[in-house]
C-alpha cells in the first residue's frame, strides 16, 4: 500500500507532526514515507528480527511508530502495540506472553519502564527509543532511533532479504498482535492477520462513500488502540493527510490548528464537547439561550426527524436549518474547531441518546459504530452518505460481517474481519467461539431494518440480592450527561438496591456553590455538604425517571478524585475497571449500604 501509494501522490505530505522545537506542524510526504519504511524494514532485518518474530511498540503517537509498523509488516514481522501509560508488570505480562526482544519505546517515561522489565526479564534483548532526548542510562543494549536506522543504511545483505521476505508477504501473515486491556482477568492478544485488515478497507469503503483523499485526519486516539490503528491504516489506504497528535491533553488546541475533516474519538470526547457547549449557551443572555435553543430544535427537526429517516424536509425548514447552519452552528463548530468536518467515526462505549441527538442536530456527522479488538473494528456503524440512521442504533452492520443473536441476547459474529483467535490462550478460544461464530460477550438485538442495538454488556451485568438484573453502563450513561457530573460508576451486585459513586464536575460545580452562596474551604468540606448532597440527589432523581423502580440509584457518594489510568481504576480505553473500583472504594460502598 505505501510503495503502491508513494507512485501515485510522490511528493504529496501524507504525515504530519509537532516539530517539538519550531512548534511547527512538519510533513512527510509519500516517497519520504516509503523511503523510511525501506530503511526500517532493512534495520530491523540487520539487528536480527525473525520473519513471524513479534516486536512490542511502547509509545504515545508519533510518525515513527507508524513507520516501525509498516516496516514490520513488510519483513513478515508482528507489531506488538502497547498502551503508553502501561505499567512495569503490564509490559512484563506481554513480553513474557509474546517472548519479545526487540522493544521499541517513545519517551523517558516508557524507557524506563521497559528497562526495568529489561532487568529481569528473559526474553527481552534490546531497547529503541524513538525520542532523542532520551537518557539511556548507560544500558548497553539500548540504542536510539536513529542509530538504529543507520543498520539499514550501512547494510547490503538486508536489501537482498528485504526483497525476498516482500515477495512472499501474503495475507496470512501475523499483521498485529494486540493486548485486550482486561476489564475483568488477564489481558489476551488478539491475532489479527494481513486478511482482516485487507477486508476492513474493502468494506468501510463500500460504506464510506463520502471519505477520499482530500480529507484531512487528526489522529488523536493511542495507535495502540484498534480504532485508531484501523482507522489510520484506512487513512493511509485512501491517501489522506494524517496529523498525529503527540500529547492527548493538546488536542484541543491541536483541534483548533489542524481543523480536521475526520478523527475518530471515544464518546468520552464527545462527552467533554456536549458539555462545554452547554456550558457555553448557559452562559449566554435569556434572548440569545432562546434563540439557541430554537436553533437546535430546527436542527433536530431536519437532521434528526427527517434526514435520519431519509426523508425529504420542508422547504420552510430547509431554509431555517440552511440560516442556523451558515450562523450559530459554525461559529460552534468553529470554536472546536471541526467546522470543515466530513465524518467523525465514534465507538468504544455506548454513545448517549442525548449528546448524539445535540451534536446531529448541530450539523456534526458523528458516525456512531460498535466494534472490538476481535472484529478488526468495525462491526456496523452509522451510514455516513445518506444519514439514514436510528440514533438509539449503532447503525447498519457492515457488508460483509455476519451478526446473528444468540442465547442471552449475545450478539454472535462471523466474517473475515473477525479473528482467529488468541495467542498462546486454547482455553479462551474454547469460550470465545460457538460452532464458528465469536461470542462478543454484549447483548442486543437487530431490528426490521438490519440496524443493530446494544441492551447491554453480560459480563458487566450484576444481580441485585432481590434476584434483578442490572445493565450498569445504561444507568451510568442516563446520569454522565449532566454538567455537574463527570464519572459514574454504579454498584449493586448482590446488595438490596443500586448506588453510584459520582466524580462532580468540579469546576461546574463550584461555580454552582458560588453563586448559591454555600460557603466551603476546600473540596473535602464542598462534597460533605448536605445542600450539595440533596442538590446531587436531586438532579440523580430527575435523569432517571424513565428506569424501573429497581434499576435507579437510591444512595450516592461525591467523590473527591477522579477515576484514572494511573490508578488502575480506568482502561487505556478510559473504560471502568469495576473490580478495582470496588476494592478502592469498598469502605465508603459499604457505608451506603449501612
Amino acid at each position: 500500500m505505501v510503495f503502491l501509494n508513494a507512485k501515485k501522490y510522490g511528493e504529496r505530505i501524507v504525515l504530519k507532526y509537532k516539530n517539538n522545537v519550531s512548534g511547527n506542524w512538519d510533513g512527510i510526504s509519500w516517497n519520504k514515507l516509503a523511503e523510511q519504511v525501506k530503511l526500517a524494514a532493512k534495520a530491523l532485518i540487520e539487528i536480527g528480527v525473525k520473519e513471524k518474530e513479534k516486536v512490542a511498540i511502547f509509545s504515545q503517537n508519533m510518525h515513527e511508530i507508524i513507520t516501525v509498523d509498516l516496516a514490520l509488516q513488510n519483513i513478515k514481522a508482528t507489531a506488538v502495540p502497547m498502551y503508553a501509560t502501561s505499567s512495569v508488570s503490564q509490559i512484563e505480562y506481554i513480553v513474557n506472553d509474546a517472548e519479545i526482544g526487540v522493544l521499541f519505546v517513545g519517551e523517558q517515561y516508557q524507557y524506563d519502564k521497559a528497562v526495568e522489565v529489561l532487568k529481569t526479564s528473559k526474553f527481552l534483548k534490546r531497547i529503541i527509543t524513538i525520542d532523542p532526548s532520551v537518557d539511556l542510562r548507560g544500558v548497553d543494549s539500548s540504542i536510539s532511533y536513529s542509530n538504529f536506522l543507520l543498520h539499514g543504511e550501512e547494510s547490503k545483505s538486508a536489501e537482498t532479504e528485504l526483497a525476498d521476505r516482500q515477495a512472499r508477504m501474503d495475507g496470512d501473515d501475523l499483521a498485529t498482535l494486540i493486548y485486550t486491556s482486561g476489564t475483568t482477568g488477564e489481558p489476551k492478544g488478539v491475532m489479527l492477520y494481513n486478511h482482516n485488515y485487507v477486508q476492513a478497507m474493502k468494506i468501510h469503503d463500500e460504506r464510506l462513500v463520502t471519505v477520499s483523499d482530500k480529507d484531512v485526519s487528526l489522529c488523536f486516539l493511542p495507535l495502540s488502540h484498534v480504532f485508531e490503528r484501523a482507522w489510520t491504516y484506512y487513512c493511509l489506504h485512501k491517501g489522506m493527510t494524517i496529523y498525529v497528535n503527540h500529547n492527548p491533553a493538546d488536542i484541543q488546541k491541536t483541534l483548533k490548528e489542524v481543523r480536521p475533516t475526520a478523527m475518530c474519538a471515544v464518546p468520552r470526547f464527545w462527552e467533554k464537547v456536549y458539555a462545554g457547549v452547554n456550558d457555553k449557551i448557559d452562559s449566554f443572555s435569556p434572548f440569545l439561550q432562546k434563540l439557541a435553543h430554537r436553533a437546535i430544535a430546527v436542527g433536530k427537526r431536519y437532521n434528526i426527524d427527517y434526514r435520519a429517516n431519509n426523508l425529504e424536509a420542508p422547504a420552510l425548514l430547509k431554509l431555517q436549518y440552511k440560516f442556523w447552519s451558515a450562523t450559530l452552528f459554525k461559529i460552534l463548530k468553529k470554536a472546536i474547531g471541526i467546522e470543515n468536518g466530513n465524518i467523525f467515526p465514534c465507538a468504544g462505549s455506548q454513545v448517549v441518546d442525548e449528546m448524539n441527538i445535540f451534536l446531529h442536530s448541530v450539523g456534526i456527522n458523528l458516525v456512531a459504530g460498535y466494534g472490538l479488538t476481535e472484529s478488526t473494528a468495525t462491526v456496523s456503524c452509522f451510514n455516513p452518505h445518506n444519514r439514514d440512521y436510528t440514533v438509539q442504533s449503532v447503525g447498519d452492520i457492515m457488508p460483509e460481517v455476519e451478526v446473528k443473536i444468540g442465547e442471552n441476547d449475545e450478539i454472535l459474529l462471523r466474517g473475515k474481519t473477525i479473528t482467529s483467535g488468541y495467542y498462546n490462550k486454547p482455553e479462551a478460544n474454547k469460550e470465545a467461539f460457538i460452532d464458528g461464530w465469536f461470542r462478543t460477550g454484549d447483548a442486543g438485538r437487530i431490528d426490521e431494518n438490519g440496524r443493530l442495538y446494544i441492551t447491554e454488556r453480560i459480563k458487566e451485568l450484576f444481580k441485585t440480592s432481590n434476584g434483578k438484573y442490572i445493565a450498569p453502563q445504561q444507568i451510568e450513561n442516563k446520569l454522565v450527561v449532566d454538567k455537574y457530573i463527570d464519572q459514574v460508576a454504579a454498584i449493586g451486585d448482590q446488595r438490596k438496591f443500586v448506588s453510584a459513586l459520582i466524580v462532580p464536575a468540579y469546576d461546574s460545580l463550584k461555580e454552582y456553590a458560588t453563586n448559591a452562596k454555600i460557603k466551603f474551604d476546600s473540596l473535602k468540606d464542598l462534597l460533605s455538604n448536605d445542600k450539595i448532597i440533596k442538590f446531587y440527589e436531586g438532579r440523580v432523581k430527575a435523569l432517571q425517571t424513565d428506569l424501573a423502580g429497581y434499576e435507579q440509584v437510591k444512595k450516592i457518594t461525591l467523590l473527591k478524585a477522579p477515576f484514572t489510568i494511573d490508578s488502575g481504576e480506568l482502561t487505556p480505553t478510559l473504560k471502568l475497571k469495576r473490580k478495582v473500583i470496588n476494592e478502592h472504594y469498598a469502605k465508603e460502598i459499604e457505608e451506603m449500604y449501612s
